[in-house]
C-alpha cells in the first residue's frame, strides 16, 4: 500500500503528534511538499502533506487561518504538518480549531524532525510500494501464461478475476460472450455486449471504462487484435479503480489474449484455404475428393443437408461481407456447428448446417441490415439456396446466386430460393423489370379509359378471370355480354394482338396482376 499519515505517524523516526483529525489518518499520501507560500493551492495537485512554519502566515488569526485551511481542503490537501520551534514555539489554536473544523489532519513536527526526513519517509514509501506492485505485477504475469498455457483462454480469465479481485470476461467478434470468471459474471457481462459493439467500432487497440449494470461495479473494456477490425474484446470489473499491480495483470492479459487472437487468424486462414479446396470440389461434383480433404474439420458438415450462402458487398460498405462472416463464423462457435466460409473477393460462400444456427444468425443479420438501410447502393446483398446434400452442390450454389440476381434487382438484402420457387409465382412480379412491361403493355389500354370512353382493362381482367365465359364476365362487370364483346374487339384492335392467342392472353394476366393498383 502506498504511505499514509498514519504510517507516518508511527514511524519512529520522525516524532510527529497528531493534533487534528485523528479519524482521517488513513488517506494515501501521494508526496509531501514543504511551501511558505501564503497561497500554495496553485502549486498542488492533491495528495500532498503540506509541511510549513508559518514564515508568511499569521497563525494567531482566526478568520485568516479559517480562510487559509478551507483553500488547502478544497485543493486535494491530505494533512498538513507544522514545524514548531521556528516561528512559534507550540502549534497556535487558531490553526488546530480551524482544522478540526474542516476535518483536516494537523501534525506537529518536532523541531528536530527536518522537512527532508518526512520527505524521504515518503519517498521511500512510495519507491518499496512500487516495487511491490511491480514485483505482485511480474507474478501475476507469470501465473496469467501458466493458466493461458494449460487452459487456454478459461483458465486465464480466472486467474484475472483472482487478481484483480472482481470478474473478467472475453467476447468474441461479434460482441457476443464466449467465456466469463467466475461463473456469475456470465449474465453481467451479456448486458455490457452494447457498450463492446460501441469499442469494436474503433481500430484496434481501443479502451474504454465505463459502469457496470445498475453501477455495481467499474468495469474496463479492451479490444484484441492487431487488425483494423478488433477480433475480441476484454472486460474487467472491479468495485474501484485498478492498482498499480492490477493494471500489470490486466495489461498482461490482454497481451496474451491478443497472442491467441493472433494465432487463431493464422489458423483460420488456414483453414479457409482447405474450406476454399473443399468448396471447388464440391462444385466441381467430386464429393468423395471433398470429404477426403475435409477430414474432421468439415466433414461433419458434409454428412447432413446444408445451406449454401453466397454474399456480395459494395466497395463503400467494404467491412460488409466481413461482418457477415462473423456472424457466421460466431454463431457456429457458440453452438458447436461445423462452417465453412470461403471469402471470394468481394464475394463471399458460407456453407452451413440447414436448420441451424448459423442460418439462423445470417438471415437476423440480414434482416438488422434491410431495417437500417438508407439506400440501394453498396449494400449487402445475399442469396440463400434451399438445402441440398454433396451431390446436389452445384445446384445449390447455382440457386443461391439466383436468389442473390434477385435480390439485387428487387433492392433486398436478403432473398431465399425456396421463396422464389415455392407457393406461387405472382411475388416475383414485384420485380421492377416486370412492372415496367406491364406498365407498357397496358399503357394504351389505360390512355383508352381515360377518355371516358369505356372501361377496357377492367372489363379485360373480368374476361380472363372469367376464362373467357361471356356471360359471366358480363354479368360481373353489370353490362350486357354484346357491350363485353365489343370491348374486348377494341382491347384487340387497341393492341394489335389477338385474345385467342394463349401467350397474349397469359401476358395480359400477369400484366394485370403486376400492376395492383389498377
Amino acid at each position: 500500500m502506498p504511505p499514509t499519515l498514519a504510517s507516518l505517524v508511527h514511524h519512529s523516526a520522525l516524532k510527529l503528534t497528531v493534533r487534528a483529525g485523528e479519524d482521517r489518518l488513513d488517506v494515501p499520501v501521494r508526496w509531501a511538499h514543504a511551501s511558505e507560500l501564503a497561497d500554495p493551492v496553485p502549486y498542488m495537485e492533491g495528495g500532498e502533506l503540506l509541511l510549513i512554519t508559518a514564515l508568511k502566515l499569521d497563525a494567531e488569526d482566526r478568520e485568516a487561518m479559517r480562510r487559509y485551511v478551507k483553500r488547502l481542503v478544497g485543493a486535494g490537501v491530505v494533512g498538513l504538518g507544522f514545524a514548531v520551534g521556528v516561528h512559534y514555539e507550540d502549534v497556535p489554536d487558531a490553526l488546530v480549531d480551524a482544522a478540526r473544523a474542516e476535518g483536516l489532519p494537523l501534525l506537529e513536527v518536532p523541531r528536530r524532525t527536518p522537512f527532508l526526513a518526512i520527505s524521504k519517509a515518503v519517498s521511500a514509501a512510495i519507491a518499496a510500494d512500487q516495487y511491490r506492485a511491480v514485483t505482485a505485477g511480474f507474478a501475476a504475469q507469470r501465473e496469467l501464461t501458466r493458466q493461458a498455457l494449460a487452459e487456454g483462454p478459461a483458465g486465464l480469465l480466472a486467474a484475472l478475476a483472482a487478481q484483480v479481485d472482481g470478474w473478467a470476461a472475453l467476447y468474441d467478434a461479434s460482441g457476443a460472450v464466449v467465456a466469463a470468471a467466475p461463473e456469475w459474471a456470465g449474465r453481467r457481462a451479456a448486458r455490457l455486449v452494447p457498450d463492446v459493439t460501441r469499442l469494436r467500432e474503433r481500430p484496434a487497440p481501443a479502451s474504454s471504462v465505463v459502469a457496470g449494470p445498475e453501477n455495481e461495479d467499474r468495469v474496463e473494456l479492451h479490444s484484441l487484435g492487431t487488425g483494423r477490425r478488433p477480433r475480441a474484446a476484454l472486460a474487467v470489473g472491479t468495485a474501484a479503480a485498478l492498482g498499480t499491480a492490477e493494471r500489470y495483470a490486466v495489461h498482461s492479459a490482454v497481451a496474451l489474449l491478443t497472442l491467441t487472437t493472433e494465432r487463431s487468424r493464422s489458423l483460420h486462414a488456414a483453414e479457409q484455404r482447405i474450406g476454399a479446396a473443399v468448396l471447388r470440389m464440391l462444385l466441381a461434383g467430386e464429393p468423395d475428393h471433398a470429404r477426403a480433404v475435409a477430414g474432421d474439420l468439415y466433414g461433419g458438415l458434409l454428412d447432413a443437408p446444408f445451406r449454401i450462402i453466397v454474399a456480395t458487398g459494395g466497395e463503400a460498405n467494404g467491412d460488409a461481407l466481413g461482418a457477415l462472416a462473423e456472424v457466421a463464423e460466431s454463431a457456429a462457435a457458440r453452438s458447436g456447428e461445423v462452417v465453412l466460409v470461403v471469402p471470394e473477393g468481394n464475394r463471399l460462400v458460407v456453407l452451413a448446417c440447414d436448420g441451424g444456427a448459423v442460418v439462423a444468425a445470417c438471415r437476423d443479420h440480414a434482416a438488422a441490415r434491410e431495417a437500417a438501410r438508407k439506400s440501394d447502393d453498396d449494400e449487402l446483398v445475399v442469396g440463400l439456396s434451399a438445402p441440398a446434400g454433396p451431390i446436389a452442390a452445384s445446384a445449390a450454389y447455382k440457386q443461391a446466386e439466383q436468389a442473390l440476381s434477385v435480390a439485387r434487382r428487387r433492392g433486398r438484402v436478403l432473398v431465399e430460393h425456396e421463396h422464389m420457387a415455392a407457393g406461387s409465382v405472382l411475388p416475383l412480379l414485384a420485380d421492377d423489370a416486370v412492372r415496367a412491361f406491364a406498365d407498357g403493355l397496358l399503357r394504351a389500354l389505360r390512355e383508352h379509359d381515360a377518355t371516358g370512353r369505356g372501361d377496357l382493362v377492367a372489363s379485360l381482367r373480368a374476361w380472363l378471370s372469367r376464362h373467357g365465359q361471356w356471360d359471366a364476365a358480363a354479368a360481373d362487370l353489370g353490362v350486357h355480354r354484346h357491350t363485353l364483346r365489343y370491348r374486348m374487339r377494341r382491347v384487340e384492335e387497341i393492341l394489335g394482338r389477338s385474345l385467342d392467342d394463349p401467350d397474349t392472353r397469359m401476358e395480359l394476366w400477369l400484366a394485370l396482376k403486376a400492376t395492383t393498383s389498377d
